[in-house]
């Protein structure tokens, strides 16, 4: 059986066709980029209305099937940006309704590990899942994912793009901060925002941005604030790892995909004599395949919900969701 997923919780629309052995056959997408500012999320949903199909049909293409062949249908319900989150349901459901197949909606968080599990080989991780909306600490736990250390304000790839305004820098900030930091090695003090296994970076942002005002270097700036997030999110997951004694490392989310927190993740973990695993950069940014491969373990483990079931939930926890698809695999 080959399962369509449709990812859409807010800048990106995805599409991702799987098979039964975790083979990614397509995983097309488009973002939207405002031209100027951040997400509104109408004008993305807008943007995800318009662009659902012709997506799908790349995705079709890319994996060389027919419509016909698609056997699953599975959405991101949420969390996320409501206008966004019901404009790829109402795809789904309508996609699902003229196959005749089933339709699953899956937590978006759950499904960065998924195929971050399916991908890389590993099997019972901790999940550092770092992105634009999310920043958290996942493991499995007594048959839930349970977060063990999340943001107590925003995403720490939201406080990039936020920052990055601030500074001149365009939005999807992440990728010039990262570079300008290559160009620098001066420290600048900034508050170090970890409380218990959480953590806040609005204060590191507002920080950040006085010492501009002080006419502090960018690349300096930038170096800084690369250092202190990156060393938090590190403190957290060790002890995250240490308190569930966990010797698994998983990586997810597009934040990961800069190099220096990869290699502060990598150091901890050989530090630990943990493995660490990194999906392909495609699969660490919201994409339809994770979505795809989620709905498939789910509806394999005799989970239904149909279009009676399929309501969004822009707040919809990690640890919500019961896991019975690891517990027969004998995990958690």
């Amino acid at each position: 059986m080959l399962t369509l997923g449709i990812e859409g919780t807010a800048h990106t629309v995805g599409v991702g066709i799987v098979d039964e052995n975790a083979n990614v056959l397509a995983n097309e997408l488009e973002m939207y980029r405002p031209p100027e500012g951040g997400i509104h999320p109408r004008e993305a949903a807008n943007h995800h209305a318009e662009r659902v199909t012709p997506v799908i049909r790349k995705a079709l293409e890319a994996a060389g099937v027919s419509i016909r062949d698609i056997g699953l249908v599975s959405f991101s319900r949420g969390p996320g940006l409501g206008p966004c989150l019901r404009t790829v349901a109402t795809a789904a459901r309508s996609l699902s309704m003229s196959l005749n197949v089933p339709l699953l909606g899956v937590n978006h968080c759950i499904a960065h590990l998924e195929i971050g599990i399916a991908s890389t080989g590993c099997d019972d991780p901790v999940l550092l899942y770092a992105s634009g909306g999310n920043t958290q600490v996942i493991a499995l736990a007594e048959g839930r994912y349970r977060i063990f250390g999340e943001t107590l304000d925003i995403g720490i790839g939201n406080m990039f793009d936020k920052l990055g305004r601030e500074l001149g820098l365009g939005y999807y900030a992440g990728p010039a901060i990262e570079r300008l930091a290559l160009e620098s090695d001066r420290y600048h003090e900034l508050p170090y925002s970890v409380k218990g296994m959480d953590v806040a970076f609005s204060g590191i942002m507002t920080a950040a941005v006085a010492l501009r005002r002080k006419g502090v270097p960018l690349p300096d700036i930038c170096h800084s604030v690369q250092e202190t997030c990156f060393a938090m999110l590190t403190e957290v997951t060790e002890r995250a790892m240490a308190h569930i004694g966990k010797d698994q490392l998983l990586l997810g989310g597009g934040v990961v995909q800069n190099k220096r927190l990869r290699e502060m993740a990598r150091m901890m973990a050989e530090e630990r004599g943990a493995e660490i695993f990194v999906p392909e950069p495609k699969l660490c940014i919201d994409n339809g395949a994770m979505i795809a491969w989620t709905g498939k373990v789910m509806h394999d483990a005799g989970i239904r919900s149909g279009i009676d079931g399929s309501r969004v939930d822009q707040r919809f926890r990690t640890d919500e969701v019961e896991v019975t698809w690891r517990r027969s695999a004998g995990i958690g």
